[in-house]
């Protein structure tokens, strides 16, 4: 199956979509933070990034859902910054630190896009996407003029403006977010956004009508479609019933969805009490029987199969 962005480069509309989100930059509301800063020019907002994006790490990863990675892995590509600010990100150094990786130009970024897919990895996996929409569009014209032809992730923290979604609209294959936070005051309170659990929903629902549900190949490997991530958190079992109540009516209960128990305190968690401890297994069989409550079926089997594993020690 060819990349949606394949289609999309033939008939121009991905140049379109260039020129369009390019002039987005200077007068920056790419992100629900809407700083209205012109990156262009070189200026900054809450996502420490200006004209360029700038990239942590790639190469194919094999940490992710089962569907993602297949045999030959998923080509992520870590992206620096972000402009939500979670105490327990697991990629603080990268997420939070400014100045933090290499800045790439488009032809730049479309190599890497390139190398991965030489190296047989399944897809590119873009993480952290959110304030660097206008720079992935333009290395993708370029990416898909020298062959790239797999499957595009969008690896988000689910806190997506709906004017950047619609430019993404037939470009992204697999959109990939999380939906941290149902209550503001926990969004406020653990990552300084209390419209998060809104944005989240808008979010979650326009990627949805793009896509529909998890699409997969012949050989089980994600093709297109809406993989949901939820991961759990000490104390706020309620916030992953109602996010799993959402999911199944509001989407639907064919929704593949991974609810993580990965949960530690990494960051600045020690600053909040409630919720610098890991989470139990205990707390993460509730999430599962909340899933099951609400009617969701397509959970992420290998954590299923690992909670199980680790029920069976309580």
């Amino acid at each position: 199956m060819t990349a949606s962005s394949v289609d999309l480069h033939n008939k121009g509309i991905l140049q379109q979509r260039e020129q369009q989100a390019h002039r987005m930059l200077s007068w920056c509301v790419l992100c629900p933070r809407r700083c209205k800063v012109d990156r262009l020019a070189g200026e900054t907002g809450e996502c420490k990034t200006g004209r360029l994006a700038r990239i942590a790490s790639f190469g194919p990863h094999f940490g992710e859902e089962g569907p993602l990675v297949g045999s030959h892995g998923s080509g992520a590509i870590f992206l620096s910054s972000c402009s939500l600010r979670c105490c327990f990100c697991q990629n603080h150094d990268i997420s939070q630190q400014e100045g933090v990786g290499e800045e790439v130009d488009a032809q730049g970024f479309a190599s890497i896009m390139l190398e991965l897919q030489g190296q047989g990895c399944h897809n590119i996996n873009l993480v952290t996407p959110s304030h660097v929409v206008p720079q992935i569009i333009s290395a993708l014209v370029l990416a898909v003029e020298g062959g790239l032809n797999i499957p595009v992730i969008y690896n988000s923290s689910g806190y997506d403006s709906l004017q950047s979604l619609e430019l993404l609209h037939g470009v992204v294959d697999i959109y990939m977010p999380d939906f941290k936070f149902w209550a503001p005051e926990s969004a406020f309170r653990y990552a300084e956004a209390k419209d998060y659990p809104e944005r989240a929903r808008s979010a979650l629902l326009s990627m949805h009508n793009q896509v529909g549900e998890l699409l997969l190949d012949g050989n089980g490997v994600a093709v297109s479609g809406l993989l949901i991530r939820h991961l759990m958190m000490p104390g706020l079992a309620s916030e992953t019933e109602q996010i799993l109540t959402f999911i199944a009516n509001s989407l639907s209960k064919n929704s593949y969805v991974n609810i993580m128990d990965q949960y530690h305190p990494f960051g600045t968690c020690h600053h909040f009490p409630e919720i610098d401890r890991s989470l139990s297994p205990a707390e993460y069989k509730i999430g599962l029987e909340f899933a099951k409550q609400v009617g969701l079926t397509r959970i992420d089997r290998r954590d299923v199969a690992d909670i199980w594993r680790c029920l069976k020690q309580l």
